[in-house]
């Protein structure tokens, strides 16, 4: 098992879902763990059930304001930052009972799914980078979650398809720019459906039988404990993961 003892870790969209489970699990582990989403009640729940020191950010992966305040609080508290799991994402509406297809699909929701599953990985990641490299701590990790989605398309869910193809290419992008700074950047998806707020349409039967909200758990901690000469620019599920990285 992985052991990440004494160092920090920056999880979005901690509140609930895939980010809940990864950061309590990690925080069996040994690290600091700095828990994101808008919710502070939430958070602040998911920190009582969390093992060590917790640090509850609460904050918009949208705004560039609040994501400084999340990187410079843990900074301060901290000194440090060893690992960004990107795992605060939404699906719009596309994956609720009734589909919609693109010409049913608003410019609202349209710019929210970008906004969050995009920009908001995109700041975080260039806030958290900037602390890595002046640091010059010659390491860290960066975990984007993904999805299959990122990697093949169904019909009626083009915003959340285009987003996460984006987040695709932009693994790849990041991890060439700053692989010679020991830094690995990688995507991790669930390898199917996730008994999560996206699938809460489906029978409660059905919900039991898909994969469960811990099966990334893991993964996230095996890629958190790699080295500088790590795997970086690949993206993998999360089953794949482990039997690249046990």
């Amino acid at each position: 098992m992985a052991t990440l003892t004494d160092e920090t870790i920056i999880v979005t969209g901690a509140s609930k879902g895939l980010g809940r489970s990864m950061a309590l699990h990690l925080s069996e582990l040994g690290p600091n763990i700095v828990l994101v989403a808008r919710s502070e009640d939430d958070l602040e729940a998911v920190a009582d059930a969390a093992d060590g020191e917790t640090l509850v950010a609460p904050a918009d992966v949208r705004d560039a304001d609040a994501v400084d305040r999340v990187v410079e609080s843990t900074l301060d508290r901290f000194g440090g930052i060893d690992t960004l799991i990107n795992n605060a994402g939404i699906s719009g509406l596309s994956f609720g009972e009734e589909r919609r297809s693109l010409v049913e699909t608003s410019e609202d929701e349209w710019d929210r799914i970008m906004d969050v599953n995009v920009k908001g990985v995109y700041l975080f990641t260039k806030r958290v980078l900037e602390a890595m490299l002046e640091r010059g701590q010659k390491s860290g990790q960066i975990i984007n979650v993904s999805s299959g989605l990122g990697r093949y398309a169904i019909p009626d869910a083009a915003a959340y398809i285009t987003s996460k193809w984006g987040l695709e290419g932009f693994t790849q992008g990041v991890a060439l720019e700053v692989e010679d700074d020991g830094i690995n950047v990688n995507a991790i998806d669930p390898g199917g459906r996730v008994n999560t707020r996206i699938w809460e349409h489906l029978p409660d039967d059905e919900r039991q039988e898909i994969l469960q909200p811990d099966v990334m758990d893991d993964a996230a901690a095996l890629l958190a404990a790699q080295g500088p000469d790590g795997v970086t620019g690949e993206s993998m599920t999360a089953a794949e993961w482990e039997d690249r990285l046990e």
